[in-house]
């Protein structure tokens, strides 16, 4: 059977058929769900039964794997259970998607992607949202995408961790603060491989544009930060055991809806690879002082 992408809204999203994620994928398979991977910018596979160990089989077909920093280092010897991040819950607890980001962008070099799969369920609530970051820049008016262009952001792991300990997670808040200090990304970052410009800002991280006063900032950074939130960006998947969603971490932001009481248990693999950047971008640099 080929495999097929039937889109979920016009600009975003994509539910794909023609695969069963229980065999081994050829490498001309990888290549179709990597493009369109490319083309939508997450992708839904349904009816997905998988093991443990065929997630991250399928997940290391697109890159290595890459650990959460907010995350527990797990070594219990068991690759497969230390690669997999296990989301059980019966509420959320502060684990910091209850808002519109990208994964870690904390980072010098953020992961690429990430591919969660749902195991256990609620009746009804706890579904996620993913937002394209293309189609929110491009529909700012001209004015505002020079100027996006010419701005950066201070992207920093300590409001991230400071929500999760007040919910109750044992973090070291100050060996985070100087394991990862906070780094600069440009505003508008152009994909690696598609070429597409897009808005590269979130609440859960960036604490500042560079460079500009605090009336600046308290103006301009919610207008950047809150574009993603317009619906005709978004697509949102009610979740069903053995969905998987697929997501570029580079191209799209989402976010989980905190409205379930009943138990949600989901696995997560979070993949990256060295996608760099365009010469019509920069690399992050340590953010002044």
């Amino acid at each position: 059977m080929a495999i097929e992408f039937e889109k979920a809204t016009a600009r975003i999203g994509a539910y794909v058929t023609g695969l069963d994620l229980r065999k081994e994928l050829c490498d001309t398979e990888v290549d179709t769900v990597y493009q369109g991977l490319l083309d939508h910018g997450v992708l839904f596979f349904r009816e997905q039964h998988i093991t443990d160990e065929e997630h991250l089989r399928f997940a290391l077909r697109f890159g290595t794997l890459s650990a959460p920093p907010l995350k527990a280092r797990k070594d219990t010897g068991d690759p497969v259970a230390d690669a997999i991040h296990v989301l059980d819950q019966t509420s959320p607890k502060g684990e910091g998607g209850d808002n519109w980001h990208a994964d870690n962008t904390f980072m010098p070099h953020p992961p690429m992607g990430s591919l969660l799969r749902a195991v256990k369920l609620p009746a009804v609530g706890g579904d996620t949202l993913w937002a394209s970051s293309c189609a929110a820049y491009d529909d700012l008016s001209p004015q505002i995408r020079e100027l996006a262009g010419a701005l950066v952001g201070v992207h920093d792991i300590v409001p991230g961790a400071t929500k999760a300990i007040a919910k109750g997670h044992a973090l070291d808040l100050e060996r985070l603060r100087r394991d990862w200090p906070p780094v600069e990304h440009p505003v508008v970052r152009v994909h690696p491989e598609t070429g597409r410009r897009l808005l590269y800002v979130n609440r859960s991280s960036v604490t500042r544009l560079k460079g500009l006063t605090p009336w600046e900032n308290e103006a301009l950074l919610p207008l950047l930060c809150d574009q993603v939130r317009h619906p005709e960006f978004q697509v949102r998947l009610r979740w069903e055991a053995g969905t998987m969603a697929f997501w570029d971490n580079r191209a799209v932001q989402h976010y989980a809806v905190p409205d379930y009481t009943e138990r949600r248990e989901m696995h997560r693999v979070t993949v990256d690879f060295p996608w760099g950047f365009t010469d019509r971008d920069t690399a992050p640099t340590p953010a002044a002082s």
